[in-house]
This record gives C-alpha cells, structure tokens and sequence, in this order.
C-alpha cells in the first residue's frame, strides 16, 4: 500500500506566474485522491536543524531567513525555511516508511535537487534528497542510491554527495539546458546527458541504464529525485518522454526489490498528476 506524504501548507506559498506554484500539488492532491482512494496520506514533520545541517552551512539557514530573493527564478517567501524543511521532512518521512518495508512518496514542494551546501537556486532552497540520504546513513544504512531522472541536472545534490562513497549519484538530464552542468561523470557520481528533442526510447535506455548502476551498488536503500519534466509537454524543457515513459520508470523501480523513497522534484505541466499516478501505480501494485 503506498503512502503519500502530504501537507496543504506546501500550497500557502508561491506565485501563479511562477512555474513551480502551488497549483502543482493543489492539482495532484485532488486527483490522487479521486482516482486512488485507497492510498494513505500522511502528514510530514519539519526536518530538524541537525538534519538540515549534515548537508548545509549555518550561513545557507541564516540566508533563508534574510528577505531578499536568491536569484531570477528563485524569490523569497515568508516562512521559506519552515517549507523547506517540511518538504525535507517529507523526504525523511518516505525514508522511516523505506526502511520499514513500506513505500512513501513525498508530495511536496519546494523540490530541493539544485540547492547546494550554500546556495538556494533553480526553485530550490534546502536539498531534500541529500538531507534523506544523509539521515538514512545516520540512521543505520551503508549505502545509498540516488536516482534522479529530472529534467535538469541535479547539481546541488552532486556537490553534496560528491566523493562519498556510501553514496551513489545518478542524474539523466537534459543537455544543453539548466543549470549547465552535469556533463561529465566523476567518482561516485554518474551522469547521462541528454540532447533536446532526443529519442524517448534512447533517452528511457539512459534512465534504465542509470537505475541498473544503481542495483550493482547494492544500496540499503534507493532514494528518488522524481521530476516529471522531460515530459513532452513541459513547458520548460525539450525532451520527449510521454506517460508510458514514467509508467515504465516506475515498473523498473517496483523490479529492482530494492527499498525506495521517492521524491517529487519537477515537473511544470498540467499532466503532472497523470504522470504521478502513471508512475505510482506501477512502482506500488
């Protein structure tokens, strides 16, 4: 049975022009809750200040505070720092669920995947996915995965969790495109490339191939940047992935055995709560 992690607070910020809104999950709420009633929903706590500080310098919370924008696409909010550790509490959340046997996944938002230690961009804040991995090192397990198959590069989370070797990173991302990084591949960290407008199958053989790496480092657990923004629609990138892609990404994951935790990072179009469903489904049946 799957649990979504959820909390409507994730929606009392942001801006309708702005392409990470609350409407993203205002929309997906609604419709996971009509056509999956029998999926659980739990509230998050918010991260503790030690968890967010395994991954984060004191300076980058006294700077979440400050009320000045970061950068073009990444404004201030009130309460920034409490919605951004409720959505790493989330992510945490999905990781007790992961190590109890069960499967969570953390609908929230702000995502997290391109903050870096010190640095919030990208429409990101705190790194969730690296403050779960970090506590589910913390909390027992030897090694862990990171699966990221958003649209644009993981950088904040490849900064973090470079040269750790109980981790391991994947990322399979557009290429020319935002942040401009991650081509290249380097230690513990395992990036794929991708073209505008390249092949749906060849860019979903990068994805399998990424999440293959991942089961031959055996993790303890496999953690999940899911954005849904290399779908054909996204208005904010070029690649091709339709539905079927992301329904295949999930049956991949339930396929592995491995305990996971999955993540929503991106994902800008109207279908996103179809391309949820699609991949849930899959993964938890």
């Amino acid at each position: 049975m799957l649990t979504l992690i959820f909390d409507e607070a994730a929606t009392r910020f942001g801006q309708d022009y702005h392409p990470e809104r609350p409407a993203r999950l205002i929309r997906a709420e609604a419709y996971l809750l009509d056509k999956r009633p029998e999926w659980i929903w739990l509230k998050p706590r918010l991260a503790t200040e030690q968890e967010v500080l395994r991954v984060h310098r004191p300076t980058h919370l006294e700077r979440l505070r400050q009320p000045f924008d970061f950068d073009a696409d990444t404004p201030y909010y009130p309460e920034i720092e409490e919605h951004a550790r409720r959505a790493a509490g989330a992510a945490i959340g999905s990781v007790d669920l992961a190590l109890l046997g069960r499967k969570g996944f953390s609908l929230m938002r702000p995502p997290g995947h391109h903050a870096t230690s010190t640095r919030a961009m990208g429409f990101c804040y705190l790194n969730s996915i690296a403050i779960a991995a970090y506590y589910a090192l913390a909390t027992g397990c030897e090694r862990v995965g990171i699966w990221d198959f958003d649209a644009h590069h993981g950088n904040g989370t490849e900064e973090i969790v470079f040269g750790n070797n109980r981790i391991r990173f994947t990322s399979i991302h557009q290429y020319p495109g935002y942040p401009g990084s991650g081509t290249t591949s380097r230690g513990n960290v395992f990036n794929w490339p991708i073209e505008p407008r390249s092949n749906a199958g060849q860019h979903a053989s990068a994805v399998q191939r990424a999440l293959d790496s991942l089961v031959e480092f055996n993790p303890d657990l496999l953690l999940v940047s899911a954005g849904f923004d290399a779908f054909s629609g996204d208005p904010l990138t070029e690649m091709t992935l339709e539905r079927e892609h992301f329904a295949k990404f999930g049956r991949w994951l339930k396929e592995s055995g491995l305990p996971a935790a999955v993540i929503l990072e991106g994902g800008y179009s109207n279908d996103l709560p179809v391309l949820l469903e699609a991949f849930l489904v899959e993964w938890s049946d």
